[in-house]
């Protein structure tokens, strides 16, 4: 057998393996989606409050909670000691409201 069929029967293995994962996929959307009121009712019972992005520092989980100094809270001059805190921007509000 010369190298290229063993490629072409490669490939085209590989082609259906990835429409078969596709095709999983999409059957696997259509039984797994949850309406937004049973989320709804969820967030409601256990009174969660915003989305929590990382679990590491209080200024990374809840960016829109986190005040203006947080991430320099040893010093002004201090390292982040979390790396999240190199993702999340800090929060955007307005000088003149403080």
């Amino acid at each position: 057998m010369r190298k290229s069929n063993i490629f072409i029967l490669i490939t085209c293995f590989n082609l259906a393996l990835l429409l078969l994962l596709a095709a999983h996929a999409r059957l696997g959307k259509q039984n797994a989606e949850v309406p937004q009121a049973v989320c709804a009712g969820i967030v409601k019972e256990l009174q969660l409050t915003d989305l929590c992005l990382f679990t590491e520092a209080r200024y990374t989980r809840h960016p829109s909670m986190a005040d203006f100094h947080a991430p320099f809270q040893d010093h002004p001059g201090a390292l982040d000691h979390f790396p999240s805190g190199s993702l999340v921007s800090p929060p955007r509000f307005s000088h003149e409201g403080l």
